[in-house]
């Protein structure tokens, strides 16, 4: 994924409204959606000069915002109100929720990601009507959306989407090698990866302190060799007892027989330039070097394909970044924050942003697993059906606020990257188990 440069892009409507000012009323309603206010033949009540401020991260497909920011437009106008959508990079969406929540004031409507909404749960309005009616109409949720934005009984936030990574590669250079097929197993990868080096085509994986592509790579590697976080309990740290140790000495060994030596300073955009500059062969990703190759790189579009992740001793295993719209406490306009997102995640509105992403994202209800958009390309396909392999963060324990610190902290990655520049695998597996110690006896 390539979060694109920070920047804040606004629309603001000034007041209007719906009907005939006769039809005007005096109050403030409380919403029935618009359809409601269409059934009643009323222009929408509220004070001149409301506003709605929603904050979500720099998509990388860019005509997938401008959809977006022309819905809020819509809305805006229906309801006679202003809306401000502002954009940023998704590594500073968290630091701006802390800092808004910390002095009460901000967005509206944040996008949050992953199972953080589980980290700022005492801080998020009860969204469960919303989240409960769309998917009821929708065919229900997977599950880990579900498990990433539900705690204690009630919606933290609406899921919006997930983004699914899987590995992108080079059918030619696989096959220059002697490989028509991607290999199936990390054992398989690893001999892959050293033939690939070795003409001087290495795979690029990040393992910087960035959203997506470090977890996205660093969790799945180590559920599939059995390791995991905690137990079912969610509370007894259970990193040292299997797995975790042979994930750590697999990932060295294949840091230097196979992976581009850049990747400690990578962040979500770096595999991406290098991929599309024929730099690397692999790497573990969503459609965006697909999507960009398809419109700006012929060659390397022609030359390329996906593949699922290699599985290891104990399976084959996803980490999926997941988005959700949070509306927060602190707003004055929780109400029409609600109704908004029910707007624009009923199917009418919804579509229209989902198709313009080109099965760069899934749908977070079922309904959109069987949309005519995944048939248009195959090479594209498998991205639907890998979610029935994700995991929530913080398996085999529940998605909460430890699973969503220890995240937030790096401490899976750090492991990976400590190995790597030099500790002891054994030394790597000790130090991410006593801080997971800490935030789970907390």
């Amino acid at each position: 994924m390539t979060p694109k440069p920070d920047l804040i892009q606004r629309c603001c409507l000034t007041r209007r409204t719906l009907l005939k000012a006769g039809a005007a009323v005096t109050g403030v309603a409380v919403l029935d959606g618009i359809p409601g206010i269409l059934r009643a033949g009323q222009a929408p009540a509220f004070p001149k000069g409301t506003k709605l401020h929603v904050l979500t991260w720099n998509q990388f497909l860019a005509a997938a915002d401008k959809v977006f920011i022309a819905q809020a437009e819509e809305y805006a106008k229906q309801m006679g109100i202003e809306i401000q959508v502002e954009r940023i990079g998704l590594n500073a969406v968290l630091t701006r929720t802390t800092a808004a929540i910390a002095a009460q004031t901000g967005p509206d409507i944040i996008i949050l990601h992953n199972n953080s909404p589980h980290l700022l749960a005492d801080s998020l309005v009860d969204v469960s009507e919303v989240a409960e009616s769309i998917g009821k109409e929708q065919g229900g949720y997977y599950d880990l959306l579900q498990a990433n934005n539900v705690a204690g009984g009630r919606w933290l936030a609406v899921p919006q989407y997930a983004l699914p990574n899987i590995m992108a590669y080079r059918e030619d250079w696989l096959q220059e090698i002697g490989h028509t097929k991607f290999p199936d197993t990390w054992d398989e990868f690893r001999e892959v990866g050293k033939k690939l080096k070795a003409k001087g085509r290495p795979i690029g994986q990040a393992f910087g302190h960035s959203e997506n592509d470090p977890n996205s790579y660093c969790y799945p590697l180590m559920w599939s060799f059995g390791a995991m976080e905690v137990e079912k309990d969610g509370k007894t740290v259970a990193l040292d007892k299997k797995g975790a140790l042979e994930a750590v000495k697999y990932n060295t060994a294949l840091w230097h027989d196979a992976l581009d030596q850049g990747g400690l300073s990578w962040d979500d955009s770096s595999n991406n330039r290098t991929f599309l500059a024929g730099s690397i062969s692999v790497t573990q990703n969503g459609a965006s070097i697909y999507l960009t190759a398809r419109e700006k790189f012929p060659d390397v579009y022609k030359a390329m394909n996906h593949a699922p992740n290699p599985q290891g001793p104990a399976g084959r295993f996803y980490h999926f970044g997941s988005y959700a719209s949070a509306v927060m406490k602190y707003s004055k306009n929780q109400t029409l924050a609600k109704d908004f997102i029910r707007w624009y995640m009923a199917k009418a509105q919804y579509e229209k942003w989902f198709t313009t992403m080109a099965c760069y994202v899934m749908g977070p209800t079922k309904l959109w697993y069987s949309h005519p958009i995944w048939n248009t390309d195959p090479k594209l396909t498998l991205l639907r059906d890998t979610l029935k392999d994700a995991r929530n963060i913080g398996y085999a324990g529940p998605a909460g606020r430890r699973a969503s610190e220890a995240m937030a902290k790096y401490i899976v990655v750090d492991m990976f990257a400590k190995a790597i520049q030099g500790m002891p695998a054994e030394d790597a597996v000790k130090w991410a188990t006593v801080e997971l110690r800490k935030i789970y006896a907390a």
